[in-house]
């Protein structure tokens, strides 16, 4: 289980096919640190490290993550946001995140606001995930409160540090992200169905 709260930003340093899946190597400054077996949350995708060197630490993807998320998109130099699973006794600074990603969506607007940024989003809602005004929304696994929430639509407003210290200062409009629905409104959602 993650939080949301990004710890660092990783690079692709190489991609190898191995049949339908991919291994991807991340650098980044934690990547020592990894054990293999251990779950990291890339772009909010929950991926299992296989190995770890001085500076990368590998991780697989099969064919069914590929389809369901971006990960297929990433390219070499590519960079993404790592966070480590949460110990037990640590702070519960963003909110439940499963990294398990319910579908793409699409970045459609940026707008620089004197010092932070909006964006807005767009996702199928065909497939039944829905946010709620002032809810929770993890964006490529960083953990953010939606507003202007409509069907198949929100934006979510970005601070200084978070854009700094994360893969938005990389976005562009028309990019993918990996979106995570709050996990108590899918059950409350699962629930009202049922009756």
């Amino acid at each position: 289980m993650f939080t949301g709260i990004i710890e660092t930003v990783g690079t692709i340093s190489s991609i190898e096919q191995e049949g339908s899946n991919y291994h991807f190597d991340i650098q980044s400054k934690f990547s020592f640190e990894l054990k293999v077996d251990q779950s990291v949350s890339h772009n909010g995708v929950c991926l299992t490290v296989v190995a770890v060197h001085d500076d990368f630490h590998r991780v697989t993807a099969i064919d069914e993550t590929l389809q369901k998320t971006s990960l297929g998109q990433w390219k070499v130099g590519d960079k993404v946001n790592l966070e480590r699973c949460m110990v037990a006794n640590g702070r519960f600074d963003g909110h439940v995140v499963q990294g398990h990603v319910d579908q793409i969506g699409t970045v459609t607007d940026i707008q620089e606001q004197d010092g932070s940024w909006l964006f807005d989003f767009e996702y199928d809602p065909s497939e039944g995930n829905v946010t709620v005004e002032k809810g929770s929304v993890c964006i490529n696994g960083t953990s953010l409160t939606c507003f202007n929430s409509e069907e198949g639509k929100f934006r979510v407003a970005i601070i200084p540090y978070t854009y700094e210290h994360t893969v938005f200062r990389y976005l562009r409009i028309g990019d993918q992200v990996n979106l995570e629905f709050d996990i108590i409104g899918k059950y409350v959602k699962r629930l009202l169905e049922k009756k």
